[in-house]
């Protein structure tokens, strides 16, 4: 970007400092962006394999069967046992 100095027109404005495209700048910026586009488009649709390039294909999801059940659901829980051995002062009256 090219930066422009605050500067008088010859009908006495003023104009403030400020920065602009250079000549041509725009138009090389918006072909850099369109190819840039192309790649990262062509690059999601190669269908060359997984992401990690060992070739392999992600697994597809399988259709869920509804109610879904996990294993043990319906078993009921232990208790917790307490990690410490020693009473823990909470109130500490401050």
């Amino acid at each position: 970007m090219v930066r422009v100095r605050e500067y008088v027109r010859a009908n006495g404005t003023k104009v403030r400092e400020h920065s602009r495209w250079a000549a041509g700048a725009r138009r090389e910026m918006t072909t850099l962006a369109v190819i840039a586009l192309v790649v990262v488009g062509f690059a999601g649709t190669s269908g060359a394999g997984s992401a990690d390039g060992s070739g392999k294909q992600a697994p597809r999801p399988r259709s869920t069967v509804y109610p879904v059940k996990f294993a043990n659901w319906d078993k009921p829980r232990p208790r917790p046992t307490p990690t410490a051995s020693y009473p823990i002062p909470w109130d500490r009256g401050h």
